[in-house]
């Protein structure tokens, strides 16, 4: 019984992944193919062939559909608190450029993001000056919890000069790895897995 509920629940967590990536890719080429406001949830709900209902529960909003991600994280939250606790104390590596990759990984949980969404969402970008500027807003806010995390670590003697060119550091190794991932095929690695490597190639090189 206990197998037979662990592969139900794993079908249907799949099953909500799928249609959440298809929403995303329909809300993008929506987007391209009529900008941003050129059409409406409910047009998305029958392109994605979901309910109305449905497409709020993934997204609650058309510019979250689009980005394939809801607000930003707060490291206040339950699910991130836990992490934040370990970076503030100087792990799990105590190693910060090592630590700030596991500070921010989860985050990479918060996005619906596969090489198609990938690059259909650069092309997004790049045609809506809208979007390009939520994106930043949501860039910027993350960047400053994670900013205000690295002084609690380091105290303030590590300074604010420091600790936001590290985090422009990780931002630049994010957008780095998300290139490699959207150009790469289906047997390269995921976007985690280059993330990681892109980072620890930065630290070499720092080093």
């Amino acid at each position: 019984m206990a197998i037979s509920a662990a592969r139900a629940l794993g079908g249907r967590v799949q099953k909500q992944e799928q249609t959440r990536r298809r929403i995303v890719r329909c809300a993008q080429r929506l987007c391209l193919e009529a900008g941003f406001d050129g059409f409406t949830m409910d047009e998305l709900a029958e392109q994605a062939e979901v309910s109305r209902r449905t497409l709020f529960n993934y997204f609650p909003s058309k510019v979250d559909a689009v980005l394939g991600g809801a607000e930003p994280p707060q490291f206040s939250s339950p699910e991130l608190a836990p992490v934040a606790e370990a970076f503030r104390a100087g792990g799990p590596h105590s190693r910060l450029v090592d630590d700030l990759g596991e500070l921010t990984r989860p985050l990479l949980a918060t996005q619906t993001i596969d090489r198609e969404s990938a690059r259909l969402r650069r092309s997004v970008l790049t045609s809506s000056p809208r979007l390009l500027t939520v994106i930043h807003e949501r860039f910027e806010e993350v960047a400053e919890q994670i900013v205000g995390l690295v002084l609690e670590r380091e105290g303030p003697d590590f300074g604010a000069v420091r600790a936001r060119l590290a985090v422009a550091l990780l931002i630049a190794v994010f957008d780095a790895a998300l290139e490699s991932f959207s150009q790469g095929g289906p047997d390269d690695p995921e976007l985690a897995e280059l993330f990681t490597d892109h980072l620890r190639l930065a630290g070499e090189l720092f080093t």
